[in-house]
Formats: structure tokens, sequence, C-alpha cells
């Protein structure tokens, strides 16, 4: 049972960020109201890069299909580490699952997104770094027009020297991209790739013990959380 400072109507998943929860809730700050920590679309209990693409699939998603991630929430609580493979990770699922439906001037962009992040992934998984993954080569392989411009891009050396990592950038190209895409589904798409990055970070943690974990998952049962996400009278 939810405690007894919960407001007199529990809010629903909303577009956005909200000073309290009277006045809705986005994915990320559900996420924190259920860990228990303080009301904010950051909350510590979640990667940061995972969060991130959490509040874009939450804002880019129509507001008819916006619920249906509201099972997901409680697999963000608690999955965070600091291995910089994450990053590395989150971004490269959210470019390649972008890659096949977003516009040309989008794809240009994940594509460069996607050979810098490929590489940085060689450099901590003993490949070598100028040799893509498979999965990344196909990708790239059904965008070739989008791929021969990065490689070009990349190989002027136009980008200089990585001073931050680029998944923050690479998932407001690629989310919203999906979003405006000349799909039927994109409300789907949307909801696949938090669905498919949830998974992947679990399996990360599962690997690796995730021995830098900051927060332990709560014991979440449905019936605690789910009214959360639909207006209902407090008790």
């Amino acid at each position: 049972m939810l405690g007894t400072d919960q407001p007199d109507m529990l809010p629903m998943l909303a577009r956005g960020k909200h000073r309290n929860p009277r006045r809705g809730a986005c994915f990320m700050e559900l996420a924190s109201y259920l860990a228990g920590e303080r009301w904010s679309d950051r909350p510590a209990c979640t990667h940061p890069l995972l969060a991130h693409l959490a509040r874009l699939v939450n804002d880019c998603t129509s507001d008819a299909a916006r619920p249906r991630l509201a099972p997901l929430i409680p697999s963000v609580i608690g999955l965070t580490s600091n291995d910089p493979r994450w990053n590395h990770e989150i971004a490269l699922l959210a470019a390649l699952s972008a890659l096949p439906v977003v516009a040309e001037e989008t794809q240009r962009a994940l594509a460069v997104g996607v050979l810098s992040v490929d590489r940085m992934l060689g450099e901590t998984d003993g490949r070598d770094p100028g040799t893509p993954r498979a999965t990344t080569a196909a990708a790239l392989d059904e965008v070739p027009l989008a791929a021969a411009w990065a490689r070009d891009f990349v190989a002027h050396g136009v980008l200089g020297p990585v001073r931050y990592h680029p998944g923050p950038v690479i998932l407001d190209f690629a989310v919203p991209g999906i979003a405006m895409a000349c799909v039927t589904d994109t409300d789907d798409r949307l909801r696949s790739l938090l669905s498919s990055a949830i998974q992947m970070c679990q399996d990360l943690a599962a690997a690796h013990d995730a021995p830098d974990r900051r927060v332990s998952a709560p014991s979440l049962e449905p019936d605690r959380w789910l009214d959360v996400c639909a207006p209902v009278l407090a008790r």
C-alpha cells in the first residue's frame, strides 16, 4: 500500500516534467516516487542514460499509447552501474533501432554516432576498434548513402577529440526520429526500444554481477504500483 502522503489523485503518465505528483508524472518521476526517492525525473536509482532514454520515449509516445509504458517502470528501479559499457551499449542500441526508419539527414548523424560508439566498444571488449560488430556492419549496409557520408566525415577528422560521451546526443536524434518516421507503428517501436534497453542493462548487470550498482531494486508487487499509473481516489 502506498504512503499516506500520496496526492488526492494519483498521477497518470504524462509528457514533460512536473513539479509534483498533483501536476502529473513522467516515466522517471513515477520511478523516483516508487523507489522512495525525492520527486525527480533524474533519480539515482536508474542509470543516467537509460533514464534519458525513458524520458524521451515517454515524451515522444502518443497520449493514447503512453499508458502501455507503465508496466516497465519498476524494471528501471535499481538498474544502474558505473560501467562505461552501459553508455556505449544503450547509445548503440538506440541508433541501430532508429537507422532503418528515420529521415536521411538524421540517418547521417546517427551513422556517425554508430561508428563512434562501436569503436568505443571495440576498445573495451578486446575487438579491433577498426572492425565493427557484425550487427553494426549489417545495419550500416542497410543505409549505404548515410554510412558512406559518415565514414567520410569521420575519416576527415571533423569530430576532433571526444570530450564527452555522445550517448545523450545520439538518443536526442534517435528517439524523436523514430517518433516522426513515416511508419505506422512508431509507438510500438519506441516501447520496444525502451524494453530492449532495460533488458540489455539487466543482462549486463547479471553478467558482471553489477559490483558497482548504487541502488538495490525494491520489491514492488503489482498491487502496490499499478494504481500509480491511473487516476484513482486516494484511500
